[in-house]
């Protein structure tokens, strides 16, 4: 792995001078996202086009569960480039939770955008608050997805047992709209970008008014329980169709991140062309507008920053380590 990634930093090092000369890589990179009715995965097919056209870089896009998964396949060796929540990173550099007894070699390149968890129903579920969630049909997200890890721990900070307190499911954002429209779900939780295109889908469906409950009150047991992994956000009135008012939420921020064993040169040249063309991120979806100088900071990544990263960013004026 190293061996391929000597020879591939060598066709980056040469495709900052003359990109055409990166056209014959040894090695076309797997970039791990999430589902396809979430945020991820559009965004990593913005980056693989963006990898392509400004570095000559091929890469496969790969649909998956979400971050836990991710972090999964980045530890053994089964992706090169993964997006992902902070608190899944963090158990994940540190041997916890899931990965207990299986630490992952995983660093930051680059904060993205603040990651909302939404808590969705609609009118007539007897939803209101995430209390109201107490013997109802609740999917809690994709097994192995970061999304599962922050529900399980907001309702448990409500007071709630998963296992025991509620009838659940493990759905994606596109399966737990299909199953609320035929009446197999009453709630689901879903972590992405403002806005998540299965949540505008379920919104914009006649016949039914989507609610987005309001949780933020579990936010300082959450804190207490994860440390200040999580922080308070607003998602604003009109995100999605028929969404009259704000609905205060918990978020986590989101990461681009890599293995520790990719070559420093080649990590520069990704999170450079990455940064310096996210406006192509944000014509993909409007949660890569969002990506920010003012973002990069140890706080907001928790891991480690990658050597190469933080050689990019330190000549942007951010000092990390």
């Amino acid at each position: 792995m190293k061996r391929l990634y000597a020879c591939l930093a060598a066709v980056l090092a040469a495709a900052v001078i003359a990109p055409s000369a990166a056209l014959a890589q040894p090695k076309t990179l797997s970039i791990a996202t999430g589902t396809t009715g979430a945020v991820y995965f559009p965004l990593g097919g913005g980056l693989a086009q963006l990898l392509q056209k400004h570095l000559g870089i091929n890469a496969n896009v790969e649909a998956t569960a979400g971050t836990v998964e991710n972090l999964f396949r980045l530890g053994r060796n089964q992706a090169d480039i993964m997006f992902g929540q902070t608190d899944a990173a963090w158990d994940a550099y540190n041997g916890l939770d899931k990965f207990t007894g299986n630490k992952v070699p995983v660093r930051a390149i680059m904060v993205l955008y603040p990651n909302t968890m939404h808590l969705v129903s609609v009118e007539g579920a007897g939803v209101r608050t995430i209390q109201d969630l107490k013997g109802k049909r609740v999917s809690t997200g994709p097994a192995n997805s970061a999304t599962e890890v922050m529900a399980m721990r907001g309702l448990r900070a409500a007071g709630l047992d998963p296992d025991k307190d509620i009838r659940r499911e493990r759905l994606s954002p596109a399966e737990s709209t299909r199953a609320i429209r035929d009446k197999q779900l009453d709630a689901y939780f879903f972590v992405g970008g403002i806005p998540t295109p299965a949540i505008t889908d379920l919104a914009a469906t006649p016949g039914i008014r989507m609610q987005l409950i309001d949780y933020a009150e579990v936010l300082p047991n959450m804190v207490k329980a994860s440390g200040p992994i999580y922080v308070p956000i607003t998602i604003p009135a009109k995100a999605y169709p028929g969404q009259e008012r704000e609905a205060r939420a918990v978020a986590v921020w989101n990461i681009l991140a890599v293995r520790e064993d990719m070559p420093a040169e080649m990590v520069y040249n990704i999170t450079r062309a990455a940064y310096q063309n996210r406006a192509e991120l944000g014509a993909v979806h409007p949660a890569g507008r969002e990506i920010d100088l003012k973002w990069q900071q140890n706080a907001a990544a928790v891991i480690p920053f990658h050597p190469g990263a933080i050689k990019f960013w330190g000549e942007q004026g951010v000092r990390l380590k």
